[in-house]
Parts: C-alpha cells; structure tokens; sequence
C-alpha cells in the first residue's frame, strides 16, 4: 500500500471505518461513536516536545469538549504500551499552560502498522510509513468529515482554533448559518440566502444580532 498524504478523504466523505486497540480499550468507528462529533488526530511520535505539549493542550480542554458533544481520539505509529508510559509521564510530570496533571480520558490509538494511518492519508511521504503529520480530522455525528487540518511537524496545533471549528460548524448545523473570518461563539452570523430572521430565530437562534450577507 503507498501510505501517504495523497491518499487523504476530502470534505463530504464518509469517514473510513476501522478497529483499533487504543490506551482505553478497543473500539469500532464510527459505530461506537454514533451521535458525537469527533475530532480525531495523529502526532509523529510520544515522547517528542511539541507532541507531548498537544496532548496535554486536548487534556485540558477535555471536558469544555464534551460539552459540546465531541469526543476527542488520538494516533501515533506507536504500540500501547509506549502510549501508555507516555500517559503516564504526562499525567506526573507536565504542567504546560492550563495543564496540571489532569487525566487524560481520551484514546490514543496503537496503530503500530500504520494502517489506519494510511486509510486516513496522515503519512509524511519523506518519512515513509513510520510518522504522522499532524492531522486533525472534524468528524459530525453522521460519520462525515467535515473539516481539515494537517500541520508540519515543527509547528505545534493551534487548539482555540480546533474548538472554535467544533463551534462554528454545530452553529451551522443547528440555525442554517454561515460564520465570517475569526468569528467568535457569541458573534454576528451570516444568514443564509433563502433564511429571514424569524426563522433562524424560530430555530433557536439566541444571538441578539445577526447578519445578512448579499
């Protein structure tokens, strides 16, 4: 199999199902995830600076995730017992911004031969088969990819940017609207074309001030 990049789903695909064995037992997906929003990520290895502060950044947003109904899951080119040692050592010894040792409830997945990996497109083609970009993959309740991310190795996520794509695309979902540049939850939206204000507002809509588009 040539596992890399180039093999990536796009925007509207299903997301490919797999088993996986991960740091909180095995799981089927999308199956056992029906009904949540996932975002599901790879890191290049454990035990590496920058990843190791990303899982610690997921850790502390953990919770404010599954509040708005999003389950996070992880992947390296790794066994568990490696992911579970790294755990470890994060939970007892990393404090990185709001992260002070909280536990990490969410998966890490074992996918030592990279074939989940490679469904997904995650390889770096210059690494071959042995690391991951870091991917971020935004998954809704229907099993269908919804958003995108790949970042280099070099350069750590940006985790108030991964909340607020959860936000905005729920917001879309829920009210049939659209969100300018560096919206913000709370913040003016764009109507769509054929919607009036009632019937955003008859949807639920909160928002005091809404905005038209044209």
């Amino acid at each position: 199999m040539n596992k890399n990049v180039q093999n990536s789903p796009i925007l509207g695909n299903k997301a490919p199902s797999f088993y996986a064995i991960t740091t909180n037992g095995n799981f089927n997906f999308p199956d056992d995830f029906k009904g949540k929003w996932v975002i599901f990520f790879s890191h290049p290895a454990d035990f590496t600076p920058v990843c190791t502060t990303e899982i610690a950044s997921f850790a502390a947003l953990q919770n404010e995730f599954k509040e708005l109904n999003t389950e996070i899951m992880g992947l390296s080119i790794e066994n568990n017992s490696t992911h579970l040692a790294w755990l470890k050592e994060i939970e007892e010894k990393i404090s990185f911004h709001n992260y002070n040792g909280q536990k990490i409830k969410f998966p890490l997945i074992a996918d030592s031969k990279g074939d989940i990996a490679a469904l997904y497109g995650m390889f770096q083609p210059e690494n071959g088969n042995t690391k991951a970009f870091r991917s971020v993959f935004f998954i809704d309740p229907q099993g269908i990819i919804r958003a995108i991310l790949h970042y280099p190795e070099t350069t750590g996520r940006n985790f108030g940017e991964i909340k607020r794509i959860i936000q905005a695309l729920q917001i879309t979902d829920a009210y049939n609207v659209s969100t300018p540049a560096d919206w913000q939850p709370g913040e003016e939206v764009f109507l769509s074309t054929y919607q009036t204000y009632p019937q955003a507002y008859s949807k639920g809509y909160t928002q005091t001030v809404t905005t038209r588009f044209s």
